[in-house]
């Protein structure tokens, strides 16, 4: 019997983003229950929501001051409450964000280690004494800007932080710390919530003889500063295994729960975080195709190398968006993105898809005075700002589009296109990207072929991908033009399919003979 998170969708939502519900121009919990019949009518299966803990907000939330409550800019513990009652009600799941990598400078743990090198807490945190010759223990570099290691006048000592100065990083070596972070996934389970998104879940352990990282030799200045050394000893070291077990330990308590861990890794590595008797993270997040061109030859090798990877009996997933990186419309172009979305939901595993997607959302347009995102604010005009991604959804023609009130001005602005591009006229246009993603979805919820059927690739020429999904007698063949030119795919059998869903139609016709024509930027589904 297939798990609710290997035959469903998952839903992310970036809350600052999604519905504003006290005019304050910041998106929140009851905006987010306000929505629930939207999600419930998209037919999605969970939704899973970024960070809404209390925090000073240096990183939006991924700096947290207490992993226990909400930060009032979102709601009460009350409106928490209500909400995951009413995402059950609507027979969807709630998985939170959990942030074990770090926590805010400010949190009372930290506050405690800083305060003296004897404390208790001290070595909840990483602290090294400086090099020789005074400066940071190591060439270890912060994903934000510059050395990941700050000084600490009081205390004599350098603390690490994998990013911002204020996201000091915590010792899961030590048995108090991990007893306290796991504590908090019991506190959240308790309460009902259905599963976790692992930030950045691959950093948590580092190397314990703290070496230098290796130079990156095909760094040249203008890429990002963090990519000037090879992270061997920084992510992904090899007693990561053991920390994807406590989690594992903690949350198979609990009947029906899962782990979704963010891991940007190729496939060979990827898979490891399954663990060896499949004991680790139920979904190590695949990222890959949001960093692989989007070519079919190059996609298809993807997709059959991660295939070939699995290990026996672990569950694939696929992710083409979220709110660390530019929109899928934007990066292949708006009719591509429909190519896109049938892909995402046709491949064997379970799709994340991220919020405003299914509108065909392009990355909005920011100005210098309305940047936001702290590591543009930290290394500006090397294109690592995340606020074009962020920007808020859009449920009507009106202004602010139904996310905030007219006359307030919300934390990032509306995307230009916002009065077309939005819930309410998509809605009632047949051929919109919204009535396509929703006729897609209910299509993957009553064909078990399309939700937990296997895989196989089919021959295709240059420029087309071709795969079939199969359970049982029941098949379906996926054909994808990757390109802005008309192809023409061979069929396997003489007459053998009768096209269900394209993407752009809404109407599908009956197909006949032994090829089939598809034109510019065109997806179609077969019934075999």
């Amino acid at each position: 019997m297939n798990k609710w998170w290997q035959t469903g969708i998952v839903y992310q939502i970036y809350p600052r983003s999604f519905q504003d519900s006290n005019g304050d121009g910041v998106g929140d919990l009851p905006g987010i229950e306000q929505r629930l019949g939207y999600l419930h009518d998209l037919g999605i299966d969970a939704i899973w929501i970024s960070p809404i803990y209390p925090s000073p907000m240096a990183d939006f939330g991924y700096d947290v001051s207490n992993y226990t409550d909400i930060h009032p800019l979102f709601g009460t513990m009350a409106d928490m409450d209500r909400l995951m009652a009413a995402v059950h009600d609507h027979n969807l799941k709630l998985i939170l964000d959990f942030v074990p990598n770090h926590t805010s400078n400010e949190h009372p743990w930290f506050l405690e280690s800083r305060s003296s090198r004897d404390n208790p807490r001290r070595d909840w945190y990483i602290w090294r004494d400086p090099a020789p010759d005074g400066g940071p223990p190591n060439n270890w570099l912060s994903r934000f800007d510059g050395s990941a290691w700050e000084w600490d006048a009081q205390t004599g000592q350098y603390y690490l932080h994998s990013f911002l100065a204020e996201q000091p990083d915590v010792n899961w070596r030590n048995p108090e710390l991990r007893a306290a972070m796991l504590a908090v996934l019991r506190f959240w389970f308790e309460k009902g919530v259905d599963g976790f998104r692992i930030d950045v879940s691959y950093r948590t352990m580092k190397d314990a003889q703290f070496r230098d990282n290796p130079p990156n030799p095909n760094w040249r200045p203008g890429m990002d500063p963090a990519k000037q050394v090879i992270e061997t000893y920084t992510r992904n070291t090899p007693d990561i295994e053991q920390f994807n077990r406590w989690l594992r330990e903690v949350c198979d308590e609990y009947d029906d729960r899962v782990l979704i861990g963010e891991i940007n890794l190729p496939p060979h590595e990827l898979v490891l975080h399954y663990g060896r008797s499949l004991d680790g993270l139920h979904l190590p997040f695949n990222f890959n195709l949001l960093f692989t061109p989007w070519d079919a030859a190059i996609i298809h090798q993807l997709i059959e190398t991660y295939e070939n990877v699995l290990p026996e009996g672990a569950w694939p997933n696929w992710v083409l968006g979220n709110h660390d990186q530019h929109r899928i419309a934007s990066r292949i172009g708006p009719d591509q993105a429909r190519v896109a979305m049938m892909l995402l939901l046709t491949l064997r595993g379970t799709p994340t898809l991220y919020n405003g997607d299914e509108l065909g959302m392009l990355d909005g347009d920011i100005a210098p005075d309305q940047v936001q995102d702290p590591w543009e604010k930290r290394v500006p005009g090397l294109g690592l700002g995340r606020d074009p991604e962020r920007t808020p959804m859009p449920w009507t023609a009106a202004p602010n589009a139904g996310f905030c009130p007219p006359d307030v001005t919300p934390w990032l602005p509306l995307n230009a296109d916002a009065a077309a591009v939005n819930v309410a006229s998509q809605r009632t246009n047949p051929d919109s990207m919204l009535v396509f993603t929703e006729k897609l979805i209910q299509l993957r919820r009553e064909t078990a072929a399309l939700h937990h059927g296997t895989y196989q690739s089919l021959p295709a020429p240059n420029g087309m991908l071709a795969y079939e999904r199969r359970h049982g007698h029941q098949a379906r063949w996926i054909v994808l033009n990757m390109t802005g030119e008309p192809k023409t795919w061979a069929l396997p059998e003489r007459g053998g399919g009768t096209a269900v869903l394209l993407t752009t139609a809404s109407t599908v016709p009956t197909l006949t003979g032994d090829s089939l024509p598809l034109r510019p930027n065109e997806g179609v589904i077969l019934s075999v």
